[in-house]
């Protein structure tokens, strides 16, 4: 029974971690780019993008999954994402791309903005354009001052994306609740708790391996 628990559990946890994944690699850059919006000097740009971030980060992620998947069918009548676990999981990777890429905009925004101007006007003195001083100076920086603080909400993405069931993404939590219905165990459920320890834990290792690494930039 051991055997195939775990066995079910980690295709579910398969599922969590394609979502992980696939949120990271567009929320990252995405969140970088917000950033830039939020800190533009075209008002037009600036106040409709810090808008955006409010409403996300001032709003829970369940219910964004919520809006995101049943909102164009009861908006528009029609259900863009489609039928079949392919439609609610492309429903909750845009709805978790889109939170973690604010919440990622205001860390990005956060660590530029600490970088002192004399870093940009040390390289405009070396005849370097304003996108070569970002990309080969500033960022650099900003990447070191903000990986503490980008690191903890990779480790809460972990935790979130147990609340893609809500719409019926077949997670790892799915995978163990089903046990209670099928089989009346509950124990499955708990044992989902150690899948999320080692992955963090897996995480937490490899954060602080990054740490060290930029050091050099003290």
């Amino acid at each position: 029974m051991f055997a195939e628990v775990t066995l079910s559990l980690l295709a579910g946890f398969g599922m969590t971690l394609k979502l992980f994944v696939l949120t990271l690699v567009i929320a990252l850059p995405l969140g970088l780019f917000i950033s830039f919006g939020s800190m533009s000097r075209l008002a037009a740009v600036r106040y409709p993008i810090r808008l955006l971030i409010w409403v996300i980060r001032g709003t829970p992620l369940l219910l964004q999954l919520l809006i995101f998947y049943y909102g164009p069918g009861i908006i528009l009548g029609n259900n863009i994402w489609g039928s079949g676990d392919e439609g609610r999981f492309a429903a909750a990777l845009v709805a978790f791309a889109l939170n973690y890429s604010c919440y990622f905009s205001e860390i990005f925004r956060g660590g530029i903005q600490s970088i002192p101007k004399g870093q940009y006007e040390a390289g405009y003195v070396l005849g370097m354009t304003r996108g070569q001083v970002f990309w080969q100076i500033i960022l650099l920086q900003v990447i070191k001052r903000i990986v503490p603080p980008i690191s903890n909400e990779i480790i809460t993405l972990v935790k979130d994306t147990s609340l893609a069931r809500v719409i019926a993404v077949y997670e790892i939590i799915w995978s163990g609740q089903a046990f209670i219905k099928s089989a009346g165990i509950i124990w499955p459920l708990f044992y989902t708790g150690v899948f999320y320890l080692v992955f963090s834990g897996l995480l937490t290792v490899l954060f602080h391996m990054i740490e060290k690494k930029l050091d050099y930039f003290k």
